[in-house]
C-alpha cells in the first residue's frame, strides 16, 4: 500500500510538472527552475561518484591552459580555456565547482534546445523534446568530464537555432549571430568545420536557396564569422597551423580499411548513445513506416531544412574521415543532437499518449535522483577497479613532489616536467602552482637554470624514465627519489603506483 501511494503521488507530481512546462504562462520560469535542479543534481552526483578521484586529465589541461591564455594552443583553439579562466575568476577552484561549470554548460545547451524545439513543436511535444535529451549520456555522465566537446554542445545548439531562423527570416541580426556562433564553435574545436559545412549543404539543397543566397543574410553570416575568427586565424598562420598538424599527427595516417571501420564505429556508437530516447518515442508512438520516413526526411520545407541541418554535421565527419585516413570517435558527436527530438516529434500525424508522456518525464526526473543515491557505491566500485594514476593520485603525488623539492631548496617550485598528464596535474594541485613544461611553449633556458624544476615519471614509462636518467647524468647536483602511492577511500586501499621524482635545483 505504501509503495502504491508513493507511486500515485509521484504520478500526480509528474503530471503537475508536465502541465506547468506545457502552459505558455508558466513554462519559461518552470523550465529554468527544472534545469537549475537538473544541473544541481548531476553536480552532486559528480562530486559523490568521483570523490575518490582527482580531476579528469582533460579538465586539468583546461586549468593549465587557462593560466597561460593565448589565441591558440598546440592541440586546441582557445575558447574553452577562456571560459574556465572566467569561471574560476569568480568561484573558488575545487573539483565540485568544475563539475558545476560542466553542468551549467549542459543546462545552457538544454535551454537552447528548448528554444529550438519551440520553433517546431508545441505543448507536450516541446516538453518531451527537452526530456528526451536529458536521457542522452552526453548531457550528464559524459559532460561531467568537462572538455572542448562539452562546450561545443551549447555552441552548436545556439548556432543551429540562429542559422535556421536566419534562413527562414533573412534577419540581419540573426544572420550575424549565426556567424558569431559558428566562429565561436571553431574557436572551441575545429570539428565545428562539419557544422559549417552542414549548414552550407543544407542551404544548397533547400528549394528556397535562391532567395537565401540573393539576400544579405549569408554574407552577413560570413563577415561576422570571419571578423570574430580572424585573430585566431592570424595565430594559426604564425604558428604553422600547429593544432591542425597535431590533430593529424594523433588521429591521421590511417589506412582506408582502418578509417572505414573507425567511421562505421563512429556512426554505430553515436546511434547507441541516443538509442534510449529514440526507442522510447518509437514504443510510445508506434509510428508506421511512412511516418518513420517523415521523421527522417520530412516533406515540409522548414522541417526538411532542419533535418538537413541535423544529418549533415552528423554524417559528414564519417565520409571525411574515410577520405582523409583519419580515426574518429563517437564521443565527438556530443554536440550534434539538439535537433534529434525535433525530427522525432515534429511530424503532425505523430502522437504520444499522455500517459506515456508522463512516464517518460517521470523516468527523466527519477534518473538523476537515483544516480545521486547510487553515487557512493559507484565511487567504491571505481576505487576497487582502479582508476588511472593521474586521476586517482594527483593530489597525493603533488604533496610528495613538493616535499622532495623543498628538501633541496627553500625556493618555490616554478616548473614541472616529465609525463605530460602528471605534469599538468601537478601544475594544478601543487601548492606552488608550477608551470607544466610539456605541450606548452618552452621556458627560457636561463629561467630553467635560475629556478630549477622537478621531473616526474610513472615508473613503467620507459621514455620518461630514460629522459630522467639522461638528465640526472647531465646534472649531478640533482636528487633522485622513488615513491609508491596508493589512495585509501573508506578504509579501502586502492591500486598502488610507483613514481620517480627528479629534483633539478636552482643554480646559484
Amino acid at each position: 500500500m505504501r509503495l502504491s501511494g508513493f507511486s500515485q503521488a509521484a504520478g500526480r507530481a509528474t503530471g503537475r510538472l508536465l502541465d506547468a512546462l506545457a502552459d505558455p504562462a508558466r513554462r519559461e520560469c518552470t523550465v529554468l527552475l527544472a534545469l537549475a535542479g537538473y544541473a544541481a543534481m548531476w553536480t552532486l552526483y559528480g562530486a559523490l561518484a568521483k570523490a575518490n578521484q582527482d580531476l579528469f586529465p582533460d579538465m586539468v589541461e583546461e586549468i593549465v591552459w587557462s593560466r597561460h591564455l593565448a589565441f591558440g594552443f598546440v592541440n586546441h583553439p582557445p575558447l574553452s580555456p577562456l571560459l574556465v579562466k572566467l569561471w574560476f575568476a569568480v568561484v573558488p577552484l575545487a573539483d565540485w565547482t568544475f563539475y558545476l561549470l560542466a553542468m551549467l554548460v549542459v543546462a545552457l545547451a538544454l535551454w537552447t534546445a528548448w528554444r529550438l524545439a519551440g520553433d517546431y513543436l508545441d505543448g507536450d511535444k516541446r516538453v518531451l523534446a527537452l526530456v528526451l535529451l536529458t536521457l542522452v549520456p552526453f548531457f550528464n555522465f559524459h559532460a561531467l568530464k568537462y572538455n572542448v566537446n562539452t562546450v561545443l554542445i551549447p555552441l552548436w545548439a545556439a548556432t543551429t537555432l540562429w542559422f535556421l531562423r536566419s534562413y527562414r527570416t533573412r534577419s540581419p541580426g540573426t544572420a550575424a549571430l549565426t556567424g558569431i556562433g559558428a566562429a565561436a564553435a571553431m574557436m572551441c574545436k575545429y570539428w565545428s568545420v562539419f557544422l559549417i559545412a552542414g549548414f552550407v549543404l543544407a542551404a544548397l539543397i533547400d528549394v528556397r536557396r535562391g532567395a537565401y543566397f540573393r539576400s544579405a543574410a549569408p554574407w552577413i553570416t560570413a563577415a561576422a564569422g570571419l571578423a570574430v575568427l580572424s585573430p585566431h586565424l592570424v595565430w594559426l598562420v604564425q604558428h604553422d597551423f600547429a593544432p591542425v598538424r597535431y590533430a593529424f599527427y594523433v588521429h591521421g595516417g590511417k589506412s582506408f580499411t582502418t578509417a572505414l571501420f573507425d567511421a562505421i564505429g563512429y556512426l554505430a556508437g553515436a546511434a547507441g548513445y541516443v538509442a534510449l530516447p529514440v526507442a522510447l518515442v518509437l514504443i510510445a508512438a508506434r509510428p508506421r513506416r511512412a511516418l518513420v520516413a517523415e521523421m527522417i526526411w520530412p516533406a515540409d520545407p522548414d522541417r526538411r531544412l532542419a533535418a538537413a541541418a541535423f544529418w549533415a554535421p552528423l554524417l559528414l565527419p564519417a565520409a571525411a574521415a574515410v577520405v582523409a585516413g583519419v580515426a574518429i570517435n563517437s564521443l565527438w558527436s556530443m554536440s550534434a543532437w539538439a535537433l534529434l527530438p525535433v525530427l522525432l516529434l515534429s511530424p503532425p500525424a505523430l502522437t504520444v499518449p499522455a500517459a506515456d508522456m508522463r512516464r517518460i518525464l517521470g523516468l527523466a526526473v527519477a534518473l538523476p535522483a537515483v544516480m545521486v543515491l547510487a553515487a557512493p557505491a559507484v565511487a567504491i566500485v571505481i576505487h576497487r577497479a582502479g582508476s588511472l594514476p593521474v586521476s586517482a593520485q594527483s593530489r597525493l603525488l603533488s604533496a610528495r613532489v613538493e616535499r622532495a623539492w623543498h628538501d633541496v631548496t627553500a625556493k618555490p617550485l616554478r616548473y614541472v616536467d616529465g609525463n605530460a598528464s602528471l605534469a599538468f596535474a601537478l601544475a594544478v594541485y601543487a601548492p606552488d602552482q608550477p608551470r607544466a613544461l610539456p605541450e606548452l611553449p618552452p621556458a627560457a633556458a636561463a629561467a630553467l637554470a635560475r629556478d630549477g624544476w622537478a621531473m616526474v615519471c610513472i615508473y613503467e614509462d620507459e621514455k620518461c624514465m630514460g629522459e630522467a636518467a639522461a638528465l640526472r647524468r647531465r646534472r649531478p647536483d640533482s636528487r633522485w627519489s622513488e615513491v609508491t602511492i596508493a589512495r585509501v577511500f573508506f578504509g579501502i586501499k586502492g591500486r598502488a603506483q610507483r613514481y620517480a621524482i627528479l629534483v633539478v635545483p636552482p643554480r646559484p
